[in-house]
């Protein structure tokens, strides 16, 4: 089985849209664990749109809160109890991507973090990080978060302009492969997404990974 999880140095930089390209990539499934915040177009649907994808390769949601906050606080204002036990990834014959919320430290309840689950799944962490001002000091805490806990990590997909020294430096003191860049795109079309995921990302790469 070919398995990734996608997760980020913060939240908004831009792991969903990544995980679009991917899931899109690979002809895999997408799952997304925790869902905060439904009023908007919520990160499966967004992953549909972008990748291009038929209903049926989005899996649904375990827990669906309407609060945009970090999902112990969105399951305590929707008197919601989330048991952690039932994050369970599907075992599938398909590429499956798994998009997590924010960061590695975000709760999900009052005692587990993000990283906690991805701990206990052993899958192959993808970390997205930004390139701009403080991406350094975000990114190496981050695989220090990962490592600390015996997690996998796949490599880091940067997200934004290039930053050469920035991407270096990452790269040789988190001892971690950079797996390529994806730009900002504007506009932000499913083709122009595609396009640029090909551009940036060999595919040899992921389909080499079995978890």
């Amino acid at each position: 089985m070919t398995r990734f999880v996608v997760t980020g140095t913060d939240t908004g930089i831009g792991k969903t849209i990544f995980s679009a390209a991917l899931t899109a990539a690979l002809g895999g499934y997408y799952w997304k664990p925790v869902q905060s915040g439904l009023d908007e177009e919520t990160d499966s649907q967004t992953v549909q749109r972008l990748g291009r994808l038929p209903p049926d390769r989005i899996l649904p949601e375990t827990y669906r809160l309407q609060t945009p906050a970090s999902p112990h606080l969105a399951a305590r204002l929707d008197h919601v109890e989330i048991e952690t036990g039932r994050l369970m990834p599907p075992l599938m014959d398909t590429p499956l991507i798994i998009e997590g919320a924010g960061g590695l430290l975000v709760p999900l309840t009052e005692t587990e973090v993000f990283a906690d689950i991805f701990a206990r799944w052993q899958i192959p962490v993808i970390l997205c990080a930004r390139t701009g001002l403080g991406t350094i000091n975000h990114t190496l805490l981050s695989l220090e978060a990962l490592r600390w806990r015996a997690i996998p990590v796949f490599g880091i997909a940067f997200i934004g302009d290039e930053q050469a020294e920035t991407q270096r430096i990452i790269g040789a003191m988190g001892q971690v492969r950079i797996l390529g860049r994806l730009p900002r795109l504007d506009p932000l079309t499913p083709d122009a997404l595609q396009q640029s995921f090909r551009e940036s990302f060999p595919l040899s790469s992921f389909h080499a990974v079995m978890a």
